[in-house]
C-alpha cells in the first residue's frame, strides 16, 4: 500500500493520497450584533480564514464564483493570490470557476500565475454554472449552456498539455499554433470538473482527463456511488490513468453537535429560502434538516467526532479520497467560522485519517 505524504495510508481504487480541505463561496458574514458585514470586510477575512486553513493542516483552500449580492466572490484568483502570498503549503484553488461564462484562455492564464506565486500550489475546479448569474451578466445565452461548457472545457485541456495550441470552435475566436503564457514550471496544475448528479458530465470529465469532483449538496451521498464507478470505467475505456473522485458537501462543525446545529440551522434554513426564488430548491424543514445531518443524508454538521465519522463513511463508500467542506453559510459570524476551521484542522481531519488508516 503506499502512503499520502503526510504518512498516512492512501485510499481508494489507484491509491491516491487523502486530502482533506475547505470549501467557500464568500458568503456574507454578519457581526456580533447580526449585522451583515460589508463585501470588503467580508473579502478580508476570508483571506484570514485561507490562513488559518494552512496553519492547521488541511490540505486544500477553494473559492467559488460567484455574483451576487449574498455571494460577492467574483475574482476568487485575486483572494487565492492574497492567500498565497502569506502560506508556504496549502494547495489554492476555484471551488468552482464558471467556466462556460468565462475564457479558457483567462482562466489558464490566471491559474498559470497563481500557480507561480504559490510556488506550484495552485488548482482549477471547472464548472458549467449551476448558478447562472454570470451568464447575462458577461452577455452569454442560457441557450448556449451545453455547447459552451463542451468547447470550453476542450479547448482548457489542451492548454493544461503545455506548448502551442490550435483549436477551433463556435464560442470563441480560433487559435492556431498560439502560445499562452505563463508556461508553469512542473507541468499541469491538477484541474477538477464539478458534477452535480449528470452522468454525461461524468463521462466528459474521463474524456478530457479531468479528475471528478462530486458536488453532494442534498439526499443521499450513496446515490452517487455509481458515478464514481462510471468514471474509473470510463477513463479505462478512454485508455487514460486512473484519476481521483473527491466530494463537495456543506456543513459546520463546533464543539458539540447541539452547538453546531443551533448555530447552523437558522442561517441555513434562510440562505436556503433566498436561492429558492431563483434555483428552485425545496425549503428546509426542521425534519428535512434532521434527516439531512444525520448518517444518510448530505450535511457535515455536528461535533469533530461526528462530522469525521461521516467523512470518513462517505469517501468509503463513494470511492474518493477527497473531501472538501463548504464550510461557510451566510449569516454565521467570522469568529463562528473560524472556530469552525480549527476544529476542522486540528480534530477532524486527524481523526478521518486515523479512521481511514
Amino acid at each position: 500500500m503506499t502512503t499520502a505524504p503526510s504518512g498516512v495510508p492512501a485510499t481508494g481504487p489507484a491509491s491516491f493520497p487523502l486530502v482533506l480541505g475547505l470549501d467557500t463561496f464568500g458568503d456574507v458574514t454578519h457581526d456580533k450584533d447580526d449585522r451583515p458585514l460589508s463585501h470588503a470586510q467580508t473579502i478580508r477575512d476570508i483571506v484570514e480564514q485561507g490562513v488559518l486553513a494552512d496553519q492547521v493542516g488541511l490540505d486544500f483552500f477553494g473559492i467559488g464564483e460567484h455574483h451576487t449580492d449574498d455571494f460577492p466572490l467574483s475574482a476568487a484568483d485575486v483572494v487565492l493570490g492574497a492567500i498565497a502570498a502569506r502560506t508556504s503549503r496549502i494547495r489554492l484553488g476555484s471551488a468552482v470557476t464558471v467556466l462556460s461564462s468565462d475564457d479558457p484562455v483567462r482562466v489558464f492564464q490566471r491559474y498559470s500565475t497563481l500557480n507561480a506565486i504559490s510556488g506550484g500550489r495552485a488548482e482549477v475546479i471547472l464548472g458549467r454554472g449551476s448558478s447562472i448569474d454570470s451568464f447575462p451578466l458577461f452577455g452569454y445565452d442560457l441557450a448556449d449552456y451545453e455547447e459552451l461548457f463542451e468547447e470550453k472545457v476542450g479547448l482548457f485541456a489542451g492548454l493544461l498539455k503545455g506548448g502551442p495550441v490550435t483549436w477551433h470552435g463556435n464560442t470563441r475566436a480560433s487559435l492556431v499554433d498560439q502560445d499562452v503564457v505563463p508556461h508553469t514550471e512542473s507541468g499541469p496544475f491538477p484541474a477538477w470538473i464539478g458534477v452535480g448528479g449528470s452522468p454525461q458530465s461524468v463521462i466528459r470529465a474521463a474524456n478530457y482527463g479531468y479528475s471528478l469532483m462530486l458536488a453532494i449538496i442534498g439526499g443521499s451521498p450513496a446515490r452517487f456511488a455509481p458515478f464514481s464507478q462510471l468514471f474509473q470505467r470510463a477513463l479505462k475505456q478512454f485508455g487514460k490513468a486512473p484519476l481521483p473522485v473527491g466530494v463537495h458537501s456543506p456543513g459546520h462543525v463546533a464543539a458539540t453537535d447541539e452547538q453546531a446545529r443551533e448555530e447552523f440551522w437558522p442561517r441555513y434554513q434562510e440562505v436556503i429560502r433566498r436561492v429558492s426564488r431563483t434555483r428552485g430548491f425545496a425549503v428546509p424543514t426542521k425534519e428535512s434538516f434532521e434527516y439531512e445531518i444525520g448518517p444518510r443524508g448530505a450535511l457535515y454538521v455536528g461535533s469533530p467526532e461526528t462530522v469525521a465519522r461521516k467523512i470518513a463513511a462517505n469517501l468509503t463508500a463513494l470511492g474518493a479520497t477527497r473531501f472538501d467542506l463548504k464550510y461557510a453559510m451566510g449569516g454565521l459570524s467570522h469568529e463562528a467560522l473560524m472556530s469552525n476551521i480549527e476544529l476542522y484542522g486540528t480534530v477532524v481531519a486527524p481523526r478521518v485519517r486515523e479512521l481511514l488508516a
